[in-house]
């Protein structure tokens, strides 16, 4: 399957898009195209399970996918009370806890559907607090929001614990005197399927988390930073695009950002340019991991529709598969964009983009962006365009460019940078950010 099918029949829908699109990224077709490479292979995998081969019906599954192989702490049963509120908790293994933690935590909370944008639903996460007696007025709060695991609820953070390099960078916060509350995200270890890279329901479940540890009898403060990696990136860019009208009454000063993934309508128009279609691509595990977003919102969508039979047991397999490890195998199975898609989800995944969307880029917080040069999964132009477009709508935005570093390696090396970042933000110092002389 050619990547050109997905770009045309998008080109008519598409068109009045473009002028905002130009204001956005600066009219920068490098950008648009950089921006397309992550995004088809994000688009291009949710329907990845057939059914019939389960021997379930097709909407039961979709709604389910990863769900199970966690603790009974994850179930919950009675009545889920308003958002914010904490339902459980549970200590935490060493397995499971972060380096230099004093207490580590498990937590069940309520929050609030935001895929459909009503109704309760439960989710999971952790507190970690430092050594030591705490301030006065109680540890400073980072949020901090993960990057890509999968949509398995046996992937998720509280579940698995953080792979070395987050765990190197979450003690480093908790060194500084940070106490640290982390979601799973809506899905990820609770009842349903993981909504992927949809930004309404991860900011959710971030400021329920908030609320939650907020009213219960932890020593931590009113002032809260955010903080992500990729997925995460874009969940706490999110979280602060949501805030003031869901959850108005949380003090936040900032958020801090690595690895930002940023889709404007425009960047599927120049996808063909962007992507080999023959040579293997380990990052199809995005795209397989994205059709399951399809599936939930669209009931008509199905995967095998899309998906060659080649490449249907491995896209499927994102039900079980963590995403570390599907990389090793989508290159073992030697599988490219040509031979894994016969049709391109065109239509659908319209709908799915309007989800991965943030809410404003006029946030009235300051963002610091770090951002990797070598970095393949959310290239160096993709998140130019996001701090041009943030720029362009007032908000105050600090970047910077690490030369050598790419995707993950860029989250510690800016760390040194970020800290001071957010020990500015939290003692209410003016933060001017470089919007005016950008390094991009």
């Amino acid at each position: 399957m050619a990547l050109q099918s997905l770009a045309a029949p998008l080109a008519a829908g598409l068109q009045p898009w473009k002028t905002w699109v130009k204001a956005q990224s600066g009219g920068s077709r490098a950008v648009k195209r950089t921006i397309l490479s992550f995004l088809a292979a994000v688009c291009l995998s949710a329907c990845a399970l057939d059914p019939q081969t389960h021997g379930l019906p097709e909407m039961d599954m979709r709604h389910t996918l990863g769900d199970g192989g966690v603790s009974d702490f994850y179930s919950y049963s009675g009545p889920i009370p308003s958002p914010g509120q904490l339902l459980r908790t549970q200590a935490l293994t060493a397995r499971q806890s972060v380096p230099g933690a004093a207490e580590a935590i498990r937590l069940l909370y309520s929050s609030t559907d935001g895929l459909a944008d009503t109704g309760p639903v439960v989710v999971s996460g952790a507190l970690f607090l430092p050594s030591g007696p705490p301030p006065r007025d109680g540890w400073p709060l980072l949020l901090w929001s993960h990057g890509t695991v999968g949509i398995a609820d046996k992937c998720a953070p509280s579940w698995t614990g953080y792979v070395p390099f987050h765990d190197q960078h979450l003690s480093q916060w908790l060194a500084q005197g940070y106490a640290i509350v982390a979601s799973d995200y809506q899905g990820l270890e609770t009842r349903g399927t993981h909504p992927y890279l949809a930004t309404r329901p991860a900011a959710y479940s971030n400021l329920d988390i908030l609320r939650a540890v907020q009213s219960a009898e932890f020593p931590v403060s009113e002032r809260i930073v955010l903080a992500g990696q990729s997925q995460g990136a874009g969940a706490a860019i999110a979280t602060a695009g949501y805030a003031p009208d869901y959850a108005p009454e949380l003090d936040i000063r900032a958020v801090i950002a690595t690895g930002v993934p940023f889709f404007t309508p425009d960047a599927l128009l120049a996808v063909q340019q962007a992507r080999p279609r023959d040579v293997v691509d380990p990052m199809l595990g995005y795209n397989f991991l994205a059709l399951t977003l399809i599936e939930q919102i669209d009931p008509s969508f199905t995967v095998a529709s899309y998906v060659s039979p080649s490449a249907l047991p491995l896209a499927r397999g994102v039900a079980e598969i963590c995403n570390r490890d599907m990389r090793d195998k989508i290159t073992e199975a030697g599988l490219t964009y040509d031979t894994t898609f016969r049709v391109a989800p065109t239509e659908p995944l319209r709908q799915a983009f309007e989800h991965m969307q943030f809410p404003t880029l006029s946030l009235s917080v300051p963002i610091f962006v770090g951002v990797g040069a070598d970095d393949r999964d959310t290239p160096p132009r993709m998140q130019a365009g996001f701090v041009k477009a943030a720029c362009g709508s007032g908000a105050t935005v600090e970047a910077h460019l690490f030369e050598g570093y790419d995707h993950l390696t860029v989250l510690n090396r800016s760390q040194s940078m970020s800290k001071s970042f957010a020990a500015r933000a939290f003692r209410g110092e003016g933060i001017s950010g470089n919007c005016a002389d950008l390094p991009f």
